[in-house]
């Protein structure tokens, strides 16, 4: 088992840990020097391994996110935590193998270090220079990594193990499959106003009243925030900002290389350590023993980590000229590279582009009057501040400033105007009736100040502001009542063996439509009621325009020479078998904790997060 592919599925099965915590183990008081924060059995967790398993788990959110992650804001995070149950998980683990006598030796140890892409060279061979570096980086010594790395391998040897005594479940998978994939047959319509003896009349205003009254939660206003806001935004004060010829051709002359750009490719660069090696893969490729794919397959690499992107001939050196004579998918070379001697294969021809100054003219207006329109709203903040706590109104603020003063009954629903913008929803839904006004910035430069000045409650419409929508609301009610009782006056004619068109209907016939089906034209439960239904049986359904006829013709079982059957039984075959071997995973380290025990020292770990 590979050390990166045995870390991988560990750390995954143990993110579980989390679910128990660390509750009900004992916490010893700190004394001594500060060399680790606790014990798991034998082992010892120290004080580095803990803030490098922290660093680690920092580091991850970090590229999620993509901006640094501030400790305090992991720690609210759980990080820490985190970092703490794989710990502890790893070291229960640890001390059971040495309790089974389960290691590795050092041959094994050396061949899995040898695997260890960070650590391989150009050639695809140990790099000493990049193990030290990386030793050096993480603060750990050879001795350290390198039992480290024993551990690993051999916690996977004892998950592994642990993993494999689980037997795959098909009794599951073919109920589930009998389930899923069983097929029906099945004859249904809609009727529509059509299919009325008499056509829809228009609702009284008696029956709109009472329908009013009996159906108030279509018609009422839900909860709202009277907000007074005043803003400003870049857009609004485009008018007033004067941007002159020169200054737009200085824009265009900065971005040159934007508008007008040469011709690039999209070049592959495989290096080598010598010339020798070079000029033998090139005779390999030309003579068609390997491609370029063979090669660096041969090396260790993907083709994403010789991948250049498009680049311009200017940045390809003694290379260049070749690589734009040459066609696509062509490979030349080898020519001198910053990496060594190197092949470029040409993946495609990117061809030059140029804009002229006329036709960029009103993009670079837009983009350069954006701009002065924002420094224009950043100089009059100060300002605004300034008139606002001195305790002037955001009506005074508007009457002597470029602000707008507008008044919206905000829900989170909003989107209109300034409730467009997602900082005024943030901002909106926090609002109180004591907060002052105070500015906040909007996402493209703009800046407003809100004033919550009521709450209102829930609020019945009257008739007269919803008659509209009232009426059709009343209408789609009052025509599906009407089909549904047409529906079921036919259905007592629908047999199995009646014929539906012959009953003046619009008949669609569906064959082996499974549970995961859509049927257009119906609704999402439509396929649920059928799946219930008995063969033979019939049943209306009513939808929101009218209502639907459907008969049960026959069940049929899934069909075995499905290719996409087969493949979902294999699926859930193996999908049981990975959570049964989870599940008895994760009960094996429960067991493992209680049996070993642990002992945390929280004042050093409160002492080590306080240096963190």
């Amino acid at each position: 088992m590979a050390a990166g592919s045995t870390k991988k599925t560990v750390v995954w099965v143990l993110m579980a840990l989390l679910i128990f915590g660390l509750g009900g183990f004992g916490v010893t008081n700190f004394s001594g020097n500060l060399r680790s924060i606790g014990t798991v059995g034998d082992q010892e967790i120290t004080v580095s391994r803990y803030v490098r398993a922290v660093q680690d788990e920092m580091r991850a959110i970090e590229a999620q996110i993509g901006q640094p992650l501030p400790f305090d804001r992991a720690r609210e995070m759980g990080i820490d935590q985190l970092a703490l149950a794989k710990l502890i998980a790893f070291k229960a683990l640890d001390a059971e193998a040495a309790a089974l006598g389960v290691s590795v030796g050092d041959e094994n140890l050396r061949d899995q270090l040898l695997q260890i892409q960070a650590f391989q060279g150009l050639d695809g061979g140990f790099d000493r220079e990049a193990y030290t570096f990386y030793l050096d980086r993480s603060g750990q010594s050879e001795s350290d990594f390198e039992n480290e790395l024993r551990g690993e391998l051999a916690r996977g040897l004892l998950q592994a193990a642990v993993l494999s005594g689980v037997p795959s479940s098909q009794t599951y998978a073919d109920i589930m499959v009998a389930f899923l994939a069983e097929r029906r047959d099945f004859t249904w319509a809609k009727l529509t106003e059509a299919d009325l003896a008499a056509p829809m009349t228009a609702p009284d205003e008696d029956e709109l009243t009472a329908f009013h009254a009996e159906n108030a939660d279509l018609f009422t206003l839900p909860e709202r925030k009277r907000i007074t806001y005043a803003w400003l935004t870049p857009e609004m004060i485009l008018d007033q900002v004067d941007v002159d010829e020169a200054a737009l051709k200085e824009l265009y002359e900065a971005r040159a290389e934007e508008f007008n750009q040469p011709e690039r490719r999209l070049v592959e660069r495989l290096a080598f350590a010598d010339d020798t090696a070079a000029e033998n893969a090139k005779v390999a490729i030309e003579s068609g023993d390997k491609t370029l794919e063979d090669i660096v397959a041969e090396r260790g690499l993907e083709l994403s980590d010789i991948d250049l992107g498009d680049v311009r001939e200017s940045d390809l050196g003694e290379a260049g000229g070749a690589v734009f004579g040459a066609e696509t998918g062509d490979v030349v070379g080898p020519f001198p590279s910053d990496l060594g001697p190197a092949l470029f294969r040409v993946n495609g021809v990117l061809a030059a582009r140029t804009t002229s100054f006329e036709d960029a003219r009103d993009d670079l207006r837009e983009e350069l009057a954006g701009d002065r329109a924002r420094r224009m709203i950043d100089d009059m903040r100060d300002g605004i501040d300034d008139l606002l706590a001195g305790g002037a109104t955001l009506e005074e603020v508007a009457q002597e400033t470029e602000v707008r003063l507008e008044q919206v009954d905000w829900t989170p629903d909003a989107s209109d105007a300034a409730a467009g913008y997602a900082a005024f929803q943030q901002e909106a839904g926090r609002v109180t009736i004591e907060d002052f006004p105070e500015i906040f910035a909007l996402d493209d430069g703009g800046i407003v100040a809100m004033r919550l000045d009521a709450v209102v409650a829930p609020e019945l419409q009257p008739l007269d502001a919803v008659r509209d929508a009232a009426e059709d609301a009343w209408r789609a009610q009052n025509l599906s009542e009407r089909l549904t009782a047409r529906a079921e006056a036919l259905l007592p004619q629908i047999t199995p063996e009646a014929d539906l068109a012959a009953l003046g209907l619009t008949v669609t016939e569906e064959r082996d439509i499974t549970r995961g089906s859509f049927v257009p034209g119906t609704t999402p439960q439509f396929l649920q009621a059928v799946f219930e239904m008995q063969p033979g049986e019939a049943q209306v359904l009513p939808i929101p325009d009218g209502a639907l006829i459907v008969r049960l013709d026959a069940v049929n079982p899934p069909d075995t020479n499905d290719q996409d059957v087969s493949a979902l039984g294999a699926a859930l075959v193996e999908q049981a078998a990975s959570a049964q071997s989870q599940d008895l995973f994760q009960y094996f380290i429960n067991d493992v904790q209680t049996r070993t025990g642990l002992e945390l020292n929280q004042q050093a770990i409160n002492a080590v997060n306080a240096n963190l």
